[in-house]
């Protein structure tokens, strides 16, 4: 289930007998390559210790609305950001009453309302609770909010009892959760995506480049191989582990990843060029170091293929995505790069001061011809997500025209 590696997963766990299932739950997550917070309810502190839950998930864990070791006291915020998916389990009857009524008086329902992600309940109780109609028009209410219930299953119950309310396994949510990444939204299509930086030689040990870690351009490479496509990334120097199910070409230079690209695209349904191309390269490469003699020295640069301006010339074009790292006048300078190299759409961020490059977190400003949506700041994982969603969304709507 390579679908759950790298996956930021809150964990809210209520009130319930069924919060010992939620221990095993965290190890086989984090034996899925899942990164595991934990937030608990005081109900579920009664049942299984905070101790128990930070010692599985590696991580402190969360219990209090007024977090004043947070950012701002609000650790609800930080947590909603934070995660990709919230799974409440168990998830007792008190808890989605609540949750029906908006009720925001604890951690773990404040957060629900903030967070913007898939969110995801395994209801745990008595048969009778489960069956009981307040309880079922909570759930039906719930489900058309668009909150995903998992269960509950049906057997013998804590209380003696039998029928339909126990938790499910945690094998069987762990299946669930690795099937909200599979959107399916691009299956069929063919990706090529550039990352990094690209390296471009002054002698044998000096180069020209710049702060890419490529950490945008292989978070959009697993975002779309989860959305159903084929993926080539060609990738320049980094440091990053591959994604899985993804071809990856490894290049230095320019010209090297201009030719990868161009070998790749006459049968690609889009491209998305999230590299940090070089825009020059030395007119001459000194076959030795160049010692230290002189006060100064001069280096004659000559211009870089532009291989997102060359793939967006061909006829008939991929649907041509660029990135645009700015330090300055963001939309204005994104928008001409739009409009100039004739793309379909271009991410757009501000980058220096910490920003953008070598940090695990972003922002991004999407823009397309008639129209642009800001991407909140979040880690780039979910970002890249959110990117290859609204691809998706453009791609359909454009098919969509072509076909009436």
């Amino acid at each position: 289930m390579a679908y759950l590696k790298h996956k930021r997963i809150l964990l809210g766990i209520t009130g319930g007998i069924a919060a010992y299932k939620s221990a095993d739950l965290v190890r086989r997550l984090r034996e899925q390559g899942a990164d595991v917070r934990v937030v608990m309810t005081r109900s579920a502190c009664e049942f299984i210790t905070p101790l128990t839950m930070q010692a599985l998930s590696g991580r402190p864990v969360h219990t209090e609305l007024l977090d004043y070791s947070a950012e701002a006291a609000m650790g609800h915020i930080e947590l909603a950001r934070w995660c990709d998916v919230v799974l409440i389990a168990p998830a007792s009857a008190n808890f989605m009453a609540r949750l029906t009524h908006g009720q925001a008086d604890d951690l773990l329902s404040t957060l629900c309302l903030a967070a913007s992600v898939p969110l995801l309940l395994a209801p745990a109780m008595n048969q009778q609770m489960w069956l009981n109609p307040a309880t079922q028009d909570n759930a039906r209410l719930l489900t058309s909010r668009g909150i995903t219930l998992l269960g509950p299953a049906d057997g013998s119950q804590a209380c003696g009892d039998t029928g339909p309310g126990r938790m499910l396994e945690p094998g069987d949510l762990i299946g669930h959760l690795d099937h909200v990444f599979q959107t399916n939204t691009l299956t069929a299509k063919k990706l090529v995506i550039t990352a990094g930086p690209t390296r471009e030689d002054i002698d044998p040990v000096r180069f020209i480049s710049n702060r890419s870690s490529g950490r945008m351009g292989y978070a959009v490479a697993r975002a779309a191989v989860e959305a159903g496509a084929e993926v080539v990334l060609i990738s320049g120097p980094t440091s990053l582990e591959l994604p899985e199910r993804v071809f990856c070409q490894q290049v230095v230079t320019a010209r090297q990843m201009h030719d990868a690209v161009m070998n790749e695209i006459r049968d690609t349904d889009i491209f998305i060029a999230a590299a940090a191309v070089a825009d020059y390269r030395c007119s001459t490469i000194a076959d030795q170091k160049i010692k230290k003699t002189d006060a100064f020295i001069n280096l004659t640069l000559e211009k870089n293929p532009d291989i997102l301006g060359e793939v967006a010339s061909l006829s008939p074009p991929p649907f041509t995505v660029g990135f645009a790292a700015e330090t300055e006048a963001l939309l204005e300078n994104a928008r001409k790069k739009l409009i100039n190299k004739k793309l379909d759409m271009i991410a757009a961020n501000l980058v220096g001061d910490n920003r953008g490059f070598e940090s695990e977190d972003n922002e991004l400003q999407i823009i397309w011809k008639d129209g642009n949506i800001k991407l909140d700041h979040a880690p780039k994982e979910k970002l890249a997500r959110n990117l290859v969603a609204i691809i998706a969304k453009h791609i359909h709507e454009k098919n969509s025209a072509q076909t009436h």
